[in-house]
């Protein structure tokens, strides 16, 4: 579907108001939505609408959502080795480094470093763990939503059954190195390292960049309204 059409089904749709959920819990504002535009579901890692990708959003919303992950030849020392210096163990007494990073060390000593080209984790004995690259995750960033139809729901609870209300939707384009720095800098896009020990290698599940809902807006350098 071409961007010209999803505006005008998109107003046809404000003007609706409330229409009732077609499917329960969270994911529900998402296929009603799609089922409302004519658009097929799509759960694949590929963009909606012409290289658009969707995101419908309830007001007051701050879930997490994963924006993509990223590890090649990121890692500064062995990330087997890595787990066995500074992991902790689970609840099932798996050795693993499953850690959201903020700025200031953990309980392992692991931190964030922020610079205007680049983050890395650090321990505090000032042993670098992995570096990545703000340009190489802008284009990242920018290869997995290289636009972002943003749509906002109001929603209420009808007899048990939520309805929702779509009525704005801002079409959000661009990013710089330069913003991510700052996002990282202030929280607002979180860095989740997700690998364990498997006795004779690291088992990465891809390091995690996510952000909150109504954050999603801050991550882009141009915005209106369609």
């Amino acid at each position: 579907m071409a961007l010209d059409e999803s505006k005008i089904r998109f107003s046809e749709l404000k003007r609706e108001g409330f229409i009732p959920t077609k499917r329960k819990g969270p994911t529900g504002i998402g296929y009603t939505l799609e089922t409302a535009l004519g658009l097929k579901e799509n759960n694949l890692a590929l963009p909606d609408l012409d290289k658009i990708e969707i995101k419908a959003h309830r007001d007051g919303s701050s879930n997490l959502i994963t924006l993509f992950t990223f590890n090649r030849n990121v890692w500064q020392i062995n990330p087997l080795d890595a787990i066995r210096k500074y992991g902790s163990y689970d609840r099932n007494n798996r050795l693993g480094m499953y850690y959201t990073m903020s700025l200031k060390p953990n309980s392992a000593g692991l931190f964030l470093t922020v610079t205007e080209s680049e983050i890395s984790v650090q321990h505090t004995s000032g042993e670098v763990i992995a570096i990545w690259h703000l340009a190489t995750l802008a284009e990242r960033f920018m290869q997995k939503i290289p636009a972002l139809l943003f749509i906002s729901a109001r929603t209420e609870e009808r007899g048990g059954r939520e309805y929702f209300h779509f009525y704005r939707a801002q079409l959000m384009e661009g990013t710089t190195p330069e913003l991510l720095s700052d996002l990282f800098k202030t929280g607002d896009i979180l860095v989740d390292l997700r690998l364990h020990d498997k006795r004779t290698r690291a088992r990465n599940h891809g390091t995690g960049f996510r952000t909150s809902e109504d954050k999603l807006p801050k991550l882009f350098t141009h915005i209106r309204d369609i």
